[in-house]
């Protein structure tokens, strides 16, 4: 890949290094990326190439392999956690479903309960066996561990809103009883430094802000948590990787997290290998000086006070439509109008869409 950044990034805090922008062919006004990112030029011509090879009939099953292997080790770094780790797979609830299944009949977990349901439902449907799950406002949920919790589960930055979860608060409290701590990182990991491993369980759909295709998703298992967990997915790609994995007993899975893996969506881990690479020698500090930047821009315009996120929810009359009449695409979330801010965006995406909302 042709990415030539200074060793010595940009002296504006607030921007990526300028050379990085050119990797993207984005039209403007895509202020949507809490709803999808947009793939680098690198991603696309990875996945174009991958979808002729199948077409011709010489698809190289080994090369989709190290596709998925290579963004596996990527995002660990990314998340500051060794690639034995980290699991992959199709979507967050997906990744959750074991470790929800593995919450003890009589369990208590705490979750926020305005939380986007890919972290809900798993928890939810546990319900049947016996594990309670109890909902609190996001403001209350430190109150709300005590000696019955077994385990709490948030989202690090909200979807609906962009707000930043209180985190070191959260697992202060969990740590002191004792619960573990599951964390939904879809709406942060690409854009906010994250370390990972203060988790026990840290998962992300990646074709938000990691803009990998749709169908790649990846989280950090904790040791511990890892071994007192049931692989209730466990297929042939779980298996250990110096035996015949394709045929007849006995059970033989691996001893890192890929035994906690679902069968990969081959093309998007090929998109996923060259995005994940992109971001992390970018780097998420000059992505994340960047997007809030941004943020804090368009706050401005509008007389607000700036924020701490990539991701603003506002409340104005017919803002939605104004917006998308200007042709820049946003999303509505729990009544409000949602514009996110990335890599790609730039200070006239921000101005368009403060005149839409201002003239």
């Amino acid at each position: 890949m042709d990415l030539k950044l200074d060793p010595n990034p940009t002296t504006d805090p607030n921007s990526v290094p300028s050379p990085a922008l050119s990797h993207w062919s984005a039209e403007p006004g895509w202020l949507n990326t809490a709803s999808s990112g947009l793939p680098p030029d690198v991603a696309l011509a990875a996945l174009t190439r991958a979808q002729e090879t199948w077409h011709r009939g010489r698809t190289d099953m080994d090369g989709f392999h190290a596709a998925g292997e290579r963004a596996r080790a990527a995002f660990g770094r990314i998340v500051g956690a060794p690639a034995e780790a980290i699991m992959a797979g199709n979507t967050t609830s997906g990744l959750l479903a074991p470790f929800a299944a593995g919450l003890p009949a009589g369990g208590r977990l705490v979750v926020p309960e305005v939380e986007f349901t890919s972290n809900l439902f798993p928890w939810l449907v546990q319900e049947a066996r016996g594990v309670e799950v109890v909902t609190v406002p996001a403001s209350e949920l430190v109150a709300a561990i005590d000696e019955r919790t077994t385990a709490v589960a948030f989202s690090l930055v909200q979807s609906a809103d962009g707000s930043i979860a209180a985190e070191s608060d959260i697992v202060a409290a969990a740590r002191a009883y004792g619960a573990s701590v599951y964390v939904d990182g879809t709406q942060a990991c690409g854009w906010l430094p994250v370390d990972a491993t203060r988790y026990d369980l840290f998962v992300v759909s990646a074709y938000k802000w990691l803009m990998t295709p749709r169908g790649a998703a990846y989280g950090y298992v904790a040791p511990e948590l890892a071994a007192r967990t049931l692989p209730h997915a466990a297929n042939w790609y779980a298996g250990a990787p110096d035996v015949d994995p394709y045929y007849g007993p006995p059970l033989r899975l691996t001893d890192t997290a890929r035994r906690f893996d679902t069968s990969p969506s081959w093309f998007c881990q090929v998109g996923a290998d060259p995005a994940l690479e992109l971001v992390e020698r970018i780097g998420v500090e000059h992505i994340h000086a960047h997007d809030v930047a941004l943020a804090n821009r368009f706050l401005a315009g509008l007389g607000l006070p700036p924020g701490d996120s990539a991701i603003v929810a506002i409340d104005l009359p017919d803002a939605r439509a104004r917006l998308e009449s200007a042709d820049i695409r946003v999303s509505a979330r729990a009544g409000r109008t949602r514009l996110a801010f990335h890599v790609y965006n730039t200070d006239a995406d921000v101005d368009a869409a403060v005149t839409a909302l201002t003239s």
